[in-house]
């Protein structure tokens, strides 16, 4: 009599749902009530994951092809052996890659390398434009904005526009980041100096030997203040 009670309770026990069964026959309900719009909700996933894949490849393939032709111009430049002429062999083909793949890494690089070659053959005008570009595209990046400062305050001297420079390095001597301050100060020094504002030129020299101790701009500015 006991054995038959305690059967009968462990079929009853046996007969019971419990929540896992529950949830999932409830899911599997689910499924098949609205079997449709789940199949048009996976097939919709799938599309975007095939897309999202699709554009990742077209921008690795564009970032590689960018790459390749900035490092097969580089090459073509330095067998060159002489700035003006490797400007020539080169200018089109990095006006191809910023035609091309300017929104690519290696096309927004090649601005600031371009830039650089387009000095080094004195043409400064092409330099400053591409310093400039560069600049607009960098600038948010802590570490580029005092070098490409101080690039296009270069290229500002070279066009002898002494304004225009003064103005870039000035930026780079009152920025938070001590990246090239030391030869922003000394050339404003300088650039005072010519303009004979002799009593703003020996504080910035002063400035210089007393802020910047491992400066290579010490010696002059030493001569300079004596």
């Amino acid at each position: 009599m006991s054995e038959q009670k305690v059967s009968n309770e462990r079929r009853r026990e046996l007969t019971q749902i419990d929540p896992f069964q529950a949830s999932l026959l409830k899911a599997m309900n689910y499924a098949k009530e609205y079997k449709k719009q789940l199949i048009f909700i996976a097939g919709a996933f799938i599309l975007v994951a095939i897309v999202f894949a699709s554009v990742m490849y077209s921008f690795q393939k564009a970032e590689n092809s960018a790459a390749m032709l900035v490092t097969r111009a580089l090459t073509k430049y330095n067998k060159a052996d002489d700035p003006q002429k490797g400007y020539i062999e080169i200018e089109n083909d990095f006006k191809t890659i910023f035609t091309d793949f300017s929104n690519t890494v290696a096309g927004k690089q090649a601005l600031v390398q371009f830039a650089k070659i387009c000095y080094d053959a004195s043409k400064f005008d092409q330099s400053y434009k591409y310093y400039k570009e560069a600049f607009e595209v960098f600038k948010n990046d802590a570490l580029m904005e005092n070098f490409l400062l101080s690039s296009l305050g270069h290229a500002c001297l070279a066009r002898k526009d002494l304004d225009e420079a003064r103005k870039y390095f000035t930026q780079i001597e009152l920025g938070e980041s001590d990246l090239l301050k030391d030869e922003a100060t000394f050339i404003l020094a300088m650039l005072n100096e010519t303009a004979d504002n002799v009593i703003e030129s020996k504080k910035l020299y002063k400035q210089i030997v007393t802020e910047y101790e491992n400066s290579m701009y010490i010696p002059i500015a030493q001569s300079k203040i004596n």
